[in-house]
């Protein structure tokens, strides 16, 4: 309830005559929520608990090295060119593209490089490289990749499952497609040769699932980067965000940063506002939540009895991996590394088993590096590179101590790439910093300082993930990575879109 205290300090939300939304957080799912609902005639406040627009894609600059702090990869430029579309607005105007041919190199252990793209030709002669019975297999692996695509994300990532009865209604369909099996086991049923299963079966971990665990719906990443390539926002991510902010401006709106929401206010079970930390309070007509679902339900809605996200269903949540990221500089560039690599350890069923489920942070790892100047040089002081690699890690359920551990972890990363892909790494540095599972959950009000969210297994998908209206709180609503339909620019941006059918229009508010 409001006390007589915060409706006196409450903010006028009819001050302009359109109803009032908050939006909390302003990640890319809280801002393109945002956008959308300034298209549809609300007056909106993004409200920001950092000192820059963008949660997870978040920039930070240091020594002349532009850093993009989170997303790298742009796979369905479609959904945003819809969003720019809706508010008047024309993508290209704004953003500039580069698509990216190939992807990625996935560099294994022993040092054989399998070149990821989407040039087919190409693909099939680097599935002939290493077992040319697996070409006609992986062309038969596309095509049902495609069909989970047909069905999986153009149909199902903007239907709204309010209710048991629409993932009942799908189930037969994800059944046929073989959605009861794991990534890992789709691709298995498909192509035999070892190390062809883990480069076509490795997507999952980009949005936090082990390809062991979620649901094989998930290969429609395969035919989505087929269909729309892998592209990167010249000048960087956050020149995305800068975007979205424009949008959202342009309409009369406002996005606040250093504005911590600590509360969502709540008058006869509905929402109808938010207390930021300092006191002041601001009155709403609609809230929406871009911040984590877990950490929304058990840290801003007070101790309300809630009847399906209580404390202890949300600990007891199978949630997605933590992430170890190291930004880092150097004086020279390493022309021979590619924009996005990976770069795979000794093992990968026993590593994700202690990642996901034995919570052990192990001495071998495998990561994720990111290099941003081979597209464009801008993002870092001429002659020098710009790069992050992220280390899939335990969540903080592993109790490790980063304090202590991440400076260990950092100088690991940096002696495996200079085993591998950049010789005499640590004599050119000259930028670094590093983030941890710790600094997501105190930084990022992370649950669990998890990188994505609740985990997108197939028990925690759709009906069953948190739902993007609310079955606790009336008018408060959920958007972003742990809300349907799930992690990635993709999936958050396309959960702004099923905001449309369960957020009422503007004029039926007024």
């Amino acid at each position: 309830m409001l006390t007589d205290e915060k409706q006196s300090q409450a903010i006028d939300a009819d001050s302009d005559g359109r109803p009032h939304a908050v939006v909390i957080g302003s990640g890319f799912g809280g801002l393109a929520a945002a956008a959308r609902l300034g298209a549809r005639g609300y007056r909106v406040t993004v409200l920001e608990k950092l000192d820059a627009p963008g949660g997870r894609a978040y920039v930070f600059r240091d020594k002349g090295f532009i850093y993009d702090s989170g997303p790298t990869i742009v796979t369905a430029p479609w959904l945003l060119e819809e969003l720019w579309e809706m508010c008047g607005k024309r993508l290209a105007e704004d953003i500039e593209l580069k698509s990216l041919e190939p992807f990625y190199d996935v560099r294994f252990d022993d040092g054989s490089v399998f070149t990821y793209g989407g040039d087919q030709e190409r693909m099939q002669a680097e599935i002939a490289k290493f077992s040319p019975a697996d070409v006609p297999r992986f062309q038969k692996f596309m095509a049902r990749s495609k069909a989970i695509y047909d069905y999986g994300f153009a149909v199902l990532a903007y239907r709204h499952f309010s209710s048991i009865k629409t993932m009942l209604a799908a189930l037969p369909k994800i059944l046929m497609l073989g959605g009861h099996r794991t990534v890992f086991q789709l691709v298995s049923s498909f192509i035999k040769h070892p190390k062809l299963r883990i480069a076509l079966s490795l997507h999952p971990l980009l949005i936090g699932g082990n390809p062991y665990s979620v649901t094989a719906m998930y290969c429609l990443i395969n035919h989505m980067e087929k269909q729309w390539g892998v592209h990167f926002v010249m000048g960087g991510t956050g020149e995305l965000v800068k975007g979205m902010v424009g949008l959202i401006q342009g309409q009369g709106n406002t996005v606040r940063c250093n504005s911590e929401v600590s509360e969502i206010l709540i008058e006869e079970n509905r929402a109808v506002g938010v207390a930021l930390k300092g006191g002041e309070t601001i009155a709403a007509d609609i809230v929406v939540s871009n911040a984590d679902a877990p950490w929304t339900y058990d840290k801003l809605i007070g101790k309300r009895k809630r009847r399906r996200w209580t404390s202890g269903k949300i600990r007891r949540t199978r949630y997605s991996m933590g992430l170890f990221v190291w930004y880092f500089g150097t004086d020279k560039k390493f022309d021979d590394v590619r924009h996005h690599s990976m770069i795979l350890g000794p093992r990968y069923k026993g590593l994700l088993t202690d990642i996901f489920h034995k919570k052990k942070l192990s001495p071998d790892f495998s990561l994720y590096l990111h290099r941003p100047t081979a597209t464009d040089p801008g993002l870092a002081p001429p002659g020098c590179d710009s790069f992050y690699a992220l280390v899939p890690v335990p969540h903080l359920d592993a109790n490790v101590d980063w304090e202590t551990e991440g400076e260990k972890m950092r100088l690991r990363v940096e002696r495996r790439l200079e085993e591998t892909v950049m010789p005499g790494l640590g004599a050119h540095l000259v930028s670094s910093r590093f983030v941890t599972p710790k600094d997501f959950e105190t930084r990022l009000n992370s649950y669990k300082g998890a990188g994505f969210g609740p985990e997108p297994v197939i028990w925690q998908s759709a009906w069953f993930r948190p739902h993007n209206r609310s079955e606790e709180i009336d008018r408060l609503y959920m958007v972003g990575a742990s809300t349907h339909p799930g992690a990635g620019i993709p999936g958050v941006v396309a959960s702004a879109m099923v905001l449309d059918q369960v957020i009422p229009h503007a004029q039926e508010l007024v």
